[in-house]
């Protein structure tokens, strides 16, 4: 992901929302009139609170949105203009409903192995 002084960071199989997560955000350029990033990783706690809350005891924690309509929700237009971030994983899980049973788990990862990025925002 070009992240630059990346320190060991343990192996997890589950993120929820409050735990601590990875995310690479964009720095100043390499160099003069180079518009590529150096990328530097940051640990965030997985949840957003926009900046506009006064009260964080009064506002529920955000931690999905949605591409197509992102842009258009107060909550994160900001975030969405000017605080965007990659969110490395090796994988995720999707959950196949069937019938009135529990859920199944499946594993989706690249085939070869490596890194997938989610979209990620910041406030």
């Amino acid at each position: 992901m070009g992240l630059a002084e990346l320190e060991d960071f343990p192996a997890r199989y589950n993120i929820a929302p409050t735990q601590p997560v990875l995310m690479a955000t964009a720095g100043v350029p390499r160099a003069a009139g180079s518009n590529l990033p150096d990328r530097q990783p940051m640990l965030v706690r997985w949840g957003l609170l926009p900046a506009w809350v006064k009260d964080t005891r009064e506002f529920p924690l955000l931690f999905n949105a949605r591409s197509e309509g992102a842009i258009e929700k107060a909550s994160f237009k900001a975030a969405m203009r000017h605080r965007r971030a990659l969110v490395p994983a090796s994988g995720f899980y999707e959950w196949r409903q069937t019938g009135g049973k529990k859920g199944q788990p499946y594993w989706i990862r690249p085939r070869h192995g490596g890194l997938v990025a989610f979209a990620g925002l910041i406030e």
